[in-house]
């Protein structure tokens, strides 16, 4: 292995050191949601002594110990800030993680394993909201997401439309010429079919673009390139040898923002969101619907979806332009639930393009 080499995988190493380290200050400003105080003596000398039997060979322990009261003292830092989390589904880099910049670039993005990560810990507490996609204009509601919001106590309180942009994605020293294969979410790899195969390119699935951007940078597999968003290849230096490589340039993703809270009287924006069920009777559904068109209230969506807990019955989500603190909508609502067996109003908003 000559120095060039040598210094390649230190390069490889140091990126992954500073990853970590995000990492862990992620996982220590989720930790002070659940303590009443955000220093901790007892934690701290637990953690400093862990750290000094972990030391091992060329690691000296008053080395590992100084960098490590460091890291605890920036941790604390952080903490005492009031910056608000926000949980999204997937790796850094995800186009939820785009939409929760386009919202408040304030926020601290914390990503989540599963959707249902996501309405936890908002549920719990350790994350003050989620941003999360209800829709997309090419491949239809992510149902998942539709269910959750139906089962739950959330509140919806913004909408962001984003519009979805692939890139073809690898790491700079890659040639593309040499490229053979592309690793993304199935869905993307969908999205861009017209360029993977204008390319002879082989589409290979993974968990997530986001992810497959990681691996890629990481692992730099021999011949691949990820397909993912321009932010995946600030995050994990990658280079951005084609953009806007998805065959219709139409692709917008729908994502809600969720809270504990609804928004105070006072802000509450343009367009709502509810679910109900509606009586067991014939034309149950056209009277619900009725009631909108009589009162001039533009439906923007609607549709069914299955309930768990209920085998064979459905609820129905709609959105409709307006506000409860127009007389007129109140009204309509008064009138809704006289005509439902469920009403749930998840929210009312204001929409950010």
């Amino acid at each position: 292995m000559d120095l060039k080499q040598l210094r390649n995988r230190i390069d490889g190493i140091d990126a992954q050191l500073i990853d970590l380290l995000n990492n862990r200050m992620e996982l220590a400003l989720q930790t002070r949601k659940l303590k009443k105080e955000t220093t901790d003596p007892v934690r701290e000398g637990e953690v400093l002594k862990a750290v000094g039997k972990r030391s091992q060979r060329l690691v000296d322990p008053k080395f590992s110990e100084k960098v490590f009261k460091e890291i605890i003292t920036e941790s604390k830092r952080l903490q005492d800030n009031t910056q608000k989390l926000a949980g999204f589904q997937g790796e850094h880099g995800a186009y939820s993680e785009m939409a929760i910049r386009n919202y408040d670039e304030k926020l601290i993005p914390i990503p989540c394993n599963t959707f249902e990560e996501v309405f936890e810990g908002v549920e719990s507490g350790q994350l003050d909201l989620g941003i999360v996609p209800v829709e997309n204009s090419l491949g239809g509601s992510v149902d998942q997401v539709n269910d959750l919001l139906i089962e739950t106590n959330l509140k919806i309180i913004g909408e962001i439309d984003l519009p979805i942009h692939h890139c073809l994605l690898a790491t700079p020293q890659t040639d593309y010429r040499d490229i053979k294969s592309v690793y993304s979410h199935p869905q993307a790899l969908s999205q861009c079919r017209g360029f993977i195969s204008r390319n002879k390119l082989e589409a290979r699935q993974y968990y997530d673009t986001a992810g497959a951007a990681r691996m890629v940078a990481k692992e730099q597999p021999k011949g691949g390139a990820a397909i993912g968003s321009r932010l995946c290849a600030e995050i994990y230096d990658l280079e951005v040898l084609k953009e806007n490589i998805e065959d219709l340039g139409s692709n917008t993703t729908r994502f809600v923002v969720i809270s504990k809270t609804p928004i105070e009287s006072g802000q509450i924006g343009n367009k709502c969101s509810l679910a109900f069920s509606t009586l067991h009777k014939p034309g149950a559904l056209f009277g619900v619907i009725k009631l909108f068109y009589e009162a001039k209230v533009n439906l923007t969506r609607i549709e069914s979806r299955p309930i768990p807990k209920d085998p064979g019955k459905f609820a129905f989500l709609v959105d409709f332009e307006g506000s409860t603190s127009d007389q007129k909508v109140s009204e309509l609502l008064i009138k809704v639930k006289e005509e439902t067996a469920m009403l749930k109003l998840l929210g009312c908003y204001k929409v950010k393009a």
